[in-house]
């Protein structure tokens, strides 16, 4: 293919000056391992294969481009670790003998994985899915090509390794939905740790580092490498099973890695050491709410942990009604001060009761009984009291402090977050705004903090992104009912008069190339559109326009 022969293979910007690329500087004549495809080999008519990325336990990742719709892109293939290679000249996958039983099973699960997260493209923290299909006796994925930072270097960047609760909220937060979103799809993550969340140049987290669910586990045949602080105790060999608690654990362990500024430790050093220390620093600054979800997200054994990102939600949200659900679920420790030790360790003798005291302040309750007993008697009897009404106590709803919904929350987040639409009436009104990415919520008719009573209504006002409008052709029209056309779409208008020496009519729009942007393109409404109008015919007879002398020499 011609154009694969021009481009580098790893940012598939053009050769300019031999197999060296000026742009990223990778040399498109290094040699390929066998095992890979060749670079440029093309495939389903459409993706050229380029320099490889990565390799996970089961599948490479190769940079490429497609040619239909002209972008970079990651081609994924289907190669798991130690069961397949390549024959020298022959692009189909080999697989070892004992391992052609199982081979076809694993290549199914990896396809149903793709398509499903395919089907899950407009979630916000899923790296959109381009195309699924088989070739060359294996499978392949391809994704929109994303720049992107893991949360791991992110974090190295900040003082102390570590942020605040408030960032970190709106990080992890909306991941919540993506990943109860999977788990409901049966699919469990199994390697969510700072190196597969990554942050994306449109400032959102999204979840990378898929693997089949074979991988996950150290009891596979497939390769299975753990992450040390953040795979799971039941990933190791044992009697516990993985579950939506497994990725539970690892996000915890991730937003305890983003709060405290060190990884956890690993899950089976915790089997016979089980707790978690948070300095005392670290701790005053973290909600109690969060160290408490954490506490329940980081159990070591799996049947113990909180079992649903809902609950986990909500936790991290502190509703009150999961909160005291969950009471009994330990916390994350901060280490107590030495002088929280010694109370501990000396209580206060127990204060003794005086019991004159007590005889007296008896007397004085009854006392105060008998002038209360006293007075309903009068009065019930003076006609004061209507004796044919009843009354019933006054009943008052708890208040509850309003969250603030703008903090990066979707409307898909604030719908599955259970405890929000128990304690309000939340309804949505959408409008275009272009100081919020479609599909946030920017407003909220009550302001965060407010305590208001539980069943309020709530209207929060989601973004529908920056309206946009069609450029209308007004090139020919005369100036006034140019104006006019662009301002009925939307647009706001700059006039620039020419030159007009043609015979062309006065105080109308150039036909041809007299607008910028141009007709038919789409522009947000509100942005300038420039219209060239000529200006009077310039003959002999006519006076000479205003930037020139009467002379014909320019001013």
């Amino acid at each position: 293919m011609d154009l694969a022969d021009n481009l580098c293979m790893n940012c598939f910007e053009k050769l300019t000056n031999g197999s060296v690329c000026g742009n990223c500087g990778f040399d498109n004549d290094s040699v390929t391992n066998m095992k890979y495809l060749p670079r440029k080999t093309v495939l389903s008519g459409r993706y050229i294969v380029g320099k490889v990325i990565s390799e996970e336990s089961d599948a490479v990742t190769y940079s490429g481009y497609d040619t239909e719709r002209r972008c970079t892109v990651t081609v994924r293939e289907f190669l798991p670790k130690g069961i397949t290679n390549r024959l020298e000249g022959n692009s189909d996958v080999h697989v070892r003998e004992r391992f052609r039983k199982n081979f076809s099973n694993y290549k199914n699960s990896f396809i149903r994985l793709w398509k499903t997260l395919k089907g899950l493209n407009s979630l916000s923290a899923v790296i959109p899915v381009i195309d699924v299909f088989e070739e060359n006796e294996t499978a392949y994925a391809v994704c929109e090509k994303m720049e992107t930072v893991s949360l791991r270097d992110f974090l190295i960047r900040n003082e102390d390794n570590n942020i605040l609760w408030d960032k970190a909220r709106l990080m992890f937060m909306p991941v919540l939905t993506t990943i109860e979103r999977l788990h409901s799809n049966g699919i469990i993550h199994g390697a969510i740790n700072p190196d597969n969340l990554v942050l994306c140049r449109d400032g959102k987290v999204r979840l990378a580092g898929f693997c089949i669910s074979e991988c996950s586990s150290a009891s596979g045949e497939l390769e299975f490498t753990p992450s040390a602080g953040y795979t799971a105790l039941e990933q190791y060999e044992n009697s516990h099973k993985i579950c939506p608690a497994t990725d539970i654990y690892s996000f915890s362990a991730c937003i305890y890695r983003a709060l405290v500024g060190n990884d956890p430790p690993d899950a089976m050093a915790r089997e016979t050491n089980d707790k978690l220390m948070i300095p005392n620093r670290i701790a005053e600054k973290i909600p109690p709410h969060v160290i408490r979800a954490l506490g329940g997200g980081l159990q070591i054994y799996p049947e113990k942990r909180i079992q649903s990102i809902d609950d986990f939600r909500e936790l991290l949200n502190a509703a009150p009604s999961v909160v005291a659900h969950s009471a009994p679920i330990p916390q994350a420790e901060a280490p107590k001060s030495q002088s929280a030790q010694s109370e501990q360790r000396s209580p206060k003798p127990p204060e003794k009761k005086d019991s004159k005291k007590g005889v007296k302040t008896a007397i004085i309750v009854l006392l105060a009984v008998a002038v209360v007993a006293a007075a309903v008697y009068i009065i019930g009897f003076s006609g004061l009291v209507i004796k044919h009404e009843t009354t019933t106590a006054a009943t008052t709803l708890p208040k509850i402090a309003v969250p603030d919904f703008r903090a990066g929350y979707t409307e898909s987040d604030v719908k599955n977050t259970g405890s929000w639409n128990a304690q309000f009436k939340i309804t949505f009104v959408y409008e275009y705004t272009s100081d919020a990415e479609e599909g946030l919520v920017f407003k909220q008719s009550v302001e965060p903090g407010t305590e208001i009573e539980q069943g309020s209504e709530i209207v929060l006002t989601v973004s529908k992104g920056i309206e946009t409008a069609t450029v209308p052709d007004v090139g020919g029209l005369s100036k006034a009912d140019a104006v006019s056309a662009l301002e009925k779409a939307g647009f706001k208008v700059k006039i620039v008069t020419i030159y007009n020496d043609d015979g062309h009519k006065a105080d109308t729009v150039k036909s041809k190339g007299g607008m910028a942007p141009a007709a038919g393109t789409s522009s947000a409404k509100g942005e300038e559109v420039l219209i060239q109008v000529y200006g009077e015919t310039v003959t002999t007879t006519t006076a000479a326009p205003e930037s020139m002398s009467s002379d014909g020499t320019t001013e």
